[in-house]
């Protein structure tokens, strides 16, 4: 099961307290107290070393390690920053100071809660002009904050498409990931990632029906997920019978959730084309070529077709992010 929306509490270190003691001779009114350690905090980074935020399912409160209490004249040891790993694509949202971080390359981060800082002995209220030598602080608690970590996959290629029409089933054939396969619908209920010889990193997007940008069956849960990708990959199956409302219904959802989705560049999947005849499949080439120049026809047990696609996939990708760069 992909976990890609979690909330936790953090909390940074309390800092330590600062010594109040005088001078070593027993007699001596010096302040000598040293200062406490500032207390540790807590970081968000993202990592590649994870893929989804599984980790933060059950364990959901995180503490920086204390600042060390001073010690005669010795000053305390700062506490230990803690770092949490997340996926590349997290965003930060700190609920409690209303500031949110997208983290979309290895090793950015965020600090999430401060430690407090250290207490001060009672030799920093000692100068020259004036001394209060039975002074000290206690260290400052550190700082709680409320976070929501959702996670919206990083990859090239967002495979689209209403329920059934063989997604998965690709995704498995041309990356060798592990997407469950059914003949039902919402057979995925989950993304699922898988890389096109190549490199191109493909995600499988769970069904969209018509209605889930306004939350109707697995609703904008998935959406969300196919936002940072460079193209998608709209699949529609060679045994629909009305591949033009299919298209129409998917481009709706796309449209109503996100202008900026509904603008990257489409490239059309046939799939299933060794369920219709060679005069069936040219009857609906014929309608294909009229949504999107750009298309293939593919069959999971057709090896031709299966590399055929996957070449035309990475190219339109390599002439997509070229296209945007000479923007």
């Amino acid at each position: 099961m992909l976990v890609d929306e979690v909330r936790i509490m953090t909390k940074g270190g309390d800092g330590g307290r600062g010594a109040l003691i005088f001078g070593e001779d027993q007699f001596s009114k010096r302040p000598a107290g040293a200062d406490g350690g500032n207390g540790g905090s807590v970081y968000i980074i993202a990592s590649r070393d994870v893929a989804d935020l599984s980790r933060f399912r059950y364990e959901k409160s995180f503490e920086a390690e204390k600042g060390g209490d001073a010690f005669r004249s010795m000053q305390g040891k700062d506490g230990a920053d803690i770092f949490l790993k997340v996926p590349r694509g997290t965003i930060v949202y700190n609920i409690t100071s209303g500031e949110s971080t997208e983290l979309l390359e290895e090793g950015m981060k965020v600090r999430a809660a401060r430690g407090g800082t250290r207490g001060r002995g009672n030799a920093a209220f000692s100068t020259a002009r004036k001394s209060e030598p039975g002074k000290r602080e206690l260290g400052h608690p550190g700082y709680e904050a409320e976070v929501r970590l959702e996670l919206q996959l990083i990859a090239d290629i967002g495979l689209v498409g209403l329920p059934n029409v063989g997604k998965s089933s690709l995704l498995n054939t041309i990356t060798g990931a592990k997407s469950k396969v059914g003949n039902y619908n919402f057979t995925t209920l989950e993304p699922f990632l898988g890389a096109l010889p190549g490199g191109n990193v493909m995600a499988d997007i769970p069904g969209i029906i018509e209605g889930a940008s306004e939350g109707k069956g697995l609703g904008v849960k998935f959406l969300r997920h196919i936002k940072r990708t460079k193209v998608i990959a709209h699949c529609i199956s060679a045994e629909s019978e009305n591949p033009a409302e299919d298209y129409k219904v998917i481009r709706g959802e796309l449209e109503k959730y996100s202008d900026e989705l509904a603008k990257k560049p489409e490239f059309l999947i046939i799939t299933k084309i060794d369920a219709l005849n060679s005069a069936e499949l040219k009857k609906k080439e014929a309608l294909i070529k009229k949504l999107n120049k750009n298309y293939a026809l593919v069959s999971i047990i057709d090896d031709k077709t299966v590399k055929n696609l996957v070449d035309a996939l990475n190219k339109f990708v390599k002439k997509s992010i070229k296209s945007v760069h000479s923007v």
